[in-house]
């Protein structure tokens, strides 16, 4: 049955002049300024980090894997906080929010959805790299080879997109209630669903599909790749060995437990225990904060980054020298 106060979605013209309001952190009208400018700070400094290492990845001639998928993975980073950083900004300079368009809110939540699930099916690619380099070290190089890891790539891009498209169009396909007002600074999917006109959990179905396919499938192969490393460590009588092997794993380890846990906590839980305030923190540690920290976790972590971005620094002097 419809519900009273839903919007009129009979009309073709609807979703090309329907609005709604992100209210942002309207409620902080005296932080405005101060939060605008650690927005920004942040928002450039994850945009220079991700950048450099993207391209020094790119100027290197000889790529093994896994900097290829950390080259993919800044590249996701550089354009998430493209979709949804200048927004959040411009909603911080309106005092009473920014208005977003029924058809830019649905290309927001598709591109954001299908960065983060690219971004899942990346880590599990990732886990599969470790696996073969510590499981299979002499096989590693016909294992994992650029055909594979190409292949992979798209893979990830596609699967994230299909997915991110049929939860976005479940979403939008909802009668929505006419206060368009989303307590959030950006068309996330239960601030959005939390609009909708119905009491059922039926609304909550597609996001439970996409959370299993986007997150859960991933987690299970990365799990899966993490116990056969383990095994083969247990192996491992040399305790310099072991830790050298294990150390390969650390920041891909960290990236993931960011990663899952800022999107289980948003995604998988139920409708009743939606609270914006909440969900406005961990998002914006989720699509801020984490950002900034993958390329500071690989850049002191990994050998190969630091060599890169050494050779980049000796380039740059000598052609300021000459």
């Amino acid at each position: 049955m419809p519900c009273e106060g839903c919007m009129e979605r009979d009309n073709v013209s609807t979703g090309a002049t329907m609005e709604f309001l992100l209210l942002g952190f309207s409620e902080l009208l005296h932080l405005r300024v101060l939060l605008f400018l650690i927005f920004l700070l942040v928002h450039l400094a994850t945009l220079a980090g991700n950048m450099l290492i993207f391209m020094a990845v790119v100027m290197e001639p000889s790529r093994p894997p896994l900097l290829f998928f950390l080259c993919q993975l800044s590249a996701i980073e550089l354009c998430y906080t493209l979709v949804i950083v200048p927004k959040a900004l411009l909603s911080l300079v309106a005092a009473d929010g920014s208005s977003i368009s029924l058809l830019g809110c649905a290309a927001q939540m598709h591109l954001f959805v299908a960065l983060g699930g690219a971004e899942c099916f990346l880590l599990a690619a990732m886990s599969y790299d470790r696996y073969v380099a510590i499981c299979q070290p002499l096989r590693y190089a016909a294992l994992m080879s650029e055909g594979l890891c190409l292949r992979l790539a798209l893979l990830c891009a596609l699967a994230a997109s299909a997915v991110a498209l049929g939860l976005t169009a479940a979403v939008f396909r909802l009668p929505f209630c006419q206060s368009r007002r989303i307590d959030h600074f950006f068309c996330d999917v239960p601030a959005v669903l939390h609009l909708a006109c119905t009491q059922s959990y039926t609304p909550e179905l597609p996001l439970l599909a996409a959370c299993v396919l986007l997150l859960l499938l991933p987690f299970l192969l990365i799990l899966a790749s993490y116990v056969c490393i383990a095994v083969a460590l247990l192996g491992i009588t040399s305790p310099v060995g072991r830790g050298k092997a294990f150390s390969t794993c650390v920041s891909h380890l960290a990236i993931t437990l960011l990663h899952y846990g800022c999107a289980t906590f948003i995604y998988i839980r139920p409708k009743s225990s939606y609270s914006p305030a909440r969900d406005k923190v961990v998002s914006l540690v989720y699509t801020n904060v984490t950002p900034l920290m993958y390329p500071l976790i690989y850049s002191l972590r990994n050998k190969e980054i630091r060599g890169i971005l050494r050779k980049m620094l000796r380039r740059k002097k000598i052609a300021q020298v000459n």
